[in-house]
């Protein structure tokens, strides 16, 4: 194990040579929490655990599956679930009390070893607000991070900013995606400039390069989240999502962020490929329309989890990622009611890199 003191106060994980791996990568695990806050899904909350079940069930087929619970209550009622959707594999219940299911946000991040050390895992632990303080209590949920690098056994390393796992995405190589509307959003990190908020990512994530889009989607009550609009899906590569009716309110803001997009250049100063993903028809739930996009995959070892809305244009996001990753299965699951709570499969689910 490494030593938490050199890590934590001599050095940061990027001078000791960690990296932040890609979603492609191979996992040893993926980490959820079971959905429990009715308050999230108001009168639908045992629809959202049985679309939930069947979520487990695609992942457990391929890597092992982490679930936060708690207690033996919520265990108990998460387990017959699992059992009705057939799940089989290796599932391992935890007891880390939270407050809401969105793991992604709250969870440690993962760094995996960039040199030939091989010196295993570490996670980071950033801090957690609840989107500026619009949800509370968040007190639980701030704790995760530390409970699951606990857990693992595996050193966590106090980044000290607030950062949600949702409003980054990385190519494993270097660049690091995300928003000005969340990163610079004055309920984060009102201390921080644009440049502390680059150098504090650089050093804790491991990456060298911050590119900025600009904003969310409609009702996206993140401030608008990155794995919502724009998602790399190979080193120099971005599922960038479209919307393609004019009159739409995510039109002009998908476009902008496209535009910014073809501008950009990786490491070595080539442009970026841009796959267009198609949005789906506007959701809404009890009149309020809600952030629905097929960008809010998930990919998992052997497949990718797509989340579905309405079936032609399912079919149609899922021949774009498809055409992406050929070696996976596209697997949509329908997230009419998971949505209704604002959030679907990447907003659930982190990501436990293998080493």
């Amino acid at each position: 194990m490494t030593d938490h003191q050199t890590l934590s106060t001599l050095s940061t994980p990027k001078q000791l040579g960690y990296r932040l791996p890609a979603e492609w990568e191979p996992h040893a695990a993926t980490w959820v929490t079971w959905p429990h806050n009715a308050e999230t899904w108001p009168g639908i909350l045992t629809s959202v655990q049985s679309t939930f079940a069947r979520t487990i069930a695609v992942l457990a087929r391929n890597e092992t599956v982490h679930i936060n619970v708690n207690g033996d209550q919520m265990q108990d009622e998460a387990e017959a679930h699992l059992r009705q959707a057939g799940t089989r594999g290796d599932i391992r219940f935890h007891h880390l009390p939270t407050n809401d299911a969105w793991c992604r946000d709250y969870a440690a991040i993962f760094l995996v070893d960039g040199t030939t050390a091989s010196r295993g895992l570490i996670a980071t632990n950033w801090d957690y607000n609840a989107w500026g303080e619009k949800y509370v209590p968040f007190d639980l949920d701030e704790g995760v991070a530390a409970g699951m690098a606990d857990e693992l056994g595996i050193d966590c390393i106090p980044a000290n900013m607030v950062l949600e796992g949702g409003s980054i995405d990385v190519n494993g190589q270097g660049l690091l995606l995300t928003t000005e509307s969340c990163l610079l959003n004055a309920n984060r990190n009102p201390q921080l400039d644009r440049e502390a908020i680059e150098r504090r990512l650089i050093d804790y994530l491991g990456v060298d390069r911050i590119l900025w889009l600009r904003a969310g989607i409609a009702g996206d009550d993140t401030d608008g989240h990155v794995d919502d609009v724009a998602r790399f899906v190979g080193v120099s590569t971005v599922v960038a999502a479209v919307e393609e009716d004019p009159a739409d309110v995510n039109y002009q803001p998908l476009a902008a962020n496209r535009a910014l997009l073809k501008n950009m250049k990786d490491l070595d100063a080539k442009p970026l490929e841009i796959v267009e993903l198609p949005m789906p028809p506007a959701v809404t739930y009890q009149g309020e329309r809600l952030p629905a996009s097929y960008a809010n995959f998930y990919i998992a070892n052997q497949t990718v989890l797509l989340p579905g809305y309405h079936p032609p244009t399912d079919e149609r996001a899922k021949a774009v990622l498809q055409q992406v990753f050929p070696d996976r299965e596209i697997v949509i699951i329908d997230c009419t009611d998971v949505i209704a709570g604002l959030g679907a499969f990447h907003c659930l689910t982190q990501q436990v890199p293998a080493v």
